[in-house]
C-alpha cells in the first residue's frame, strides 16, 4: 500500500478495496474443464477451495452435510444457537421474522439466555460427523481455551479461532490472556485463526504454529465495525499483505507453508475470483450462501458481531434467495450478478487467463481501476 500524507502529523498508506481491483487477461487460454480448484491444508484436501463461514444463518449440521458433499469447508460455530440450544429451528424462524428495529436486541437476549451446554457441543460434532467430509467448528478467542480441546477430543478435525480482530499478543488485566502459541501446539487438531490485516499482524498469527489464517474481519455484509471502532482495512490490500507476510515466513521458518483463506467483503463471484488472485489459498464466505433457499437462516444473515452483549458491531440483513445451496456453487446460474455458480466463476476466470491450479492464478495480472 503507497504511503501517502494524510496531514501534518499523520501519514498512511493507500489501500485498495476488491471493487477496485480487477484481473487483467494475458496471452494464453484453457478450457474450464482443465483447471483444478482444488486445495490442501495440514492433512485435508478439498475440491472446493471453499469455507463457509461460522455463522448460524449459514451453517446448521444439515446445511454443512450439503456443502461437504460439494467440497466446502463447512465451520459450525460452537456458540451459536447450536451449541446452545436442543432444537434452534424456532429461534431461527424468528430472527428472520423479525422488524429491523427489533433485530439487535432479539438476538442478545436469544444468545444470552442460554449458556454454550458442552454436552451439545459434542453432540453437533457427532451430527457433523455423521455428515460426511472434514468436521470444522469455531470459536471466539474469549472462549477457545474452553471449548476448542472439548471439540478435539470429540473429534472435531479443524478448529477455528475466530475473531473481529484476533493477535497473537494480546495483553489482558486479569492475567488470564490466550497463549496462542502454546494453546495451538497443545491441541490436536490443526487450527485457522483470525482475522488479521496487516503483514506484521500475520506474520505473528504465523509464527503461532497456526495451519491458516483468516485475512478480514469476520464478515463483510453483516458486520459494522468500520462505523462502530473505526477499524478497516481494505480487502484487496489486505490480502495482499498477509500473501507478503506467508512468503516472508515460508524463508523464515526453513519451507512452512501457512495457509491464508480471504473472510469477508465477497458477495458475488466476481470478489471470491479477485481474491484468489490477490494471494489466497481459499475464501470464507457467508452472505453467499445466506441467499440459498435451504440456508438455516431463512433469507436472513447475520454474524457473531451482531448479538454481542455490550457493543454490537454487526446486523441482521435480509437477503435475497437466488437458489439451492447446491446451485449457488455449481450452477446452473439463472441469473448475470455473480451470485449463483461460484464455482463455475471461478474455473471460467482462471481459463480466461490461462491457469491451471490456484497457486498458479495467484501470480495474475492485476489493474487499480478505482
Amino acid at each position: 500500500m503507497t504511503d501517502i500524507q494524510i496531514g501534518g502529523a499523520k501519514r498512511g498508506r493507500r489501500g485498495y478495496s476488491l471493487d477496485e481491483v480487477a484481473i487483467a487477461p494475458s496471452r494464453r487460454t484453457r478450457d474450464p474443464e482443465a483447471v483444478s480448484t482444488a486445495w490442501t491444508i495440514d492433512a485435508y484436501r478439498f475440491d472446493t477451495p471453499i469455507l463457509a463461514a461460522p455463522m448460524d444463518s449459514v451453517v446448521s449440521p444439515e446445511s454443512a452435510a450439503t456443502l461437504m458433499a460439494h467440497g466446502v469447508l463447512a465451520v459450525l460455530n460452537l456458540e451459536g444457537l447450536w451449541g446452545r440450544y436442543e432444537d434452534p429451528a424456532p429461534l431461527l424462524a424468528e430472527i428472520a421474522s423479525l422488524a429491523p428495529e427489533a433485530a439487535t436486541a432479539r438476538m442478545q437476549q436469544m444468545y444470552a439466555d442460554r449458556p454454550v451446554d458442552a454436552e451439545l457441543v459434542k453432540q453437533r460434532i457427532s451430527a457433523l460427523r455423521a455428515g460426511g467430509g472434514t468436521v470444522a467448528v469455531a470459536t471466539s478467542p474469549q472462549a477457545a481455551s474452553t471449548l476448542a480441546p472439548i471439540a478435539s477430543q470429540a473429534g472435531a478435525d479443524i478448529i477455528v479461532i475466530r475473531g473481529t480482530t484476533v493477535s497473537a499478543e494480546h495483553v489482558s488485566g486479569n492475567g488470564e490472556a490466550l497463549n496462542l502459541k502454546r494453546f495451538i501446539h497443545d491441541l490436536d487438531a490443526p487450527v485457522i485463526v483470525g482475522g488479521c490485516a496487516t503483514h506484521q499482524a500475520a506474520l505473528h498469527l504465523m509464527r503461532t504454529g497456526a495451519a491458516g489464517v483468516l485475512v478480514g474481519f469476520g464478515g463483510g455484509a453483516s458486520h459494522t465495525t468500520a462505523d462502530v471502532l473505526g477499524v478497516r482495512v481494505p480487502m484487496a490490500s489486505a490480502i495482499a499483505d498477509v500473501a507478503a507476510a506467508r512468503r516472508d515466513y515460508l524463508d523464515e521458518s526453513g519451507g512452512r507453508y501457512v495457509h491464508v483463506i480471504a473472510d469477508g467483503s465477497m458477495g458475488r463471484s466476481g470478489d471470491i475470483v479477485k481474491a484468489f488472485a490477490c494471494g489466497a489459498d481459499a475464501a470464507m464466505v457467508g452472505s453467499v450462501f445466506a441467499r440459498a433457499t435451504d440456508a438455516p437462516g431463512r433469507g436472513a444473515h447475520w454474524g457473531a458481531e451482531a448479538w454481542h452483549p455490550h457493543l454490537p458491531r454487526g446486523e441482521r440483513h435480509r437477503m435475497d434467495t437466488v437458489g439451492t445451496l447446491a446451485e449457488i456453487l455449481e450452477g446452473p446460474s439463472r441469473s448475470a450478478d455473480g451470485t449463483m455458480n461460484i464455482l463455475g466463476a471461478l474455473r471460467k476466470a482462471m481459463a480466461t487467463t490461462g491457469y491451471s491450479d490456484l497457486k498458479e492464478f495467484q501470480r495474475v495480472e492485476m489493474v487499480v481501476t478505482g
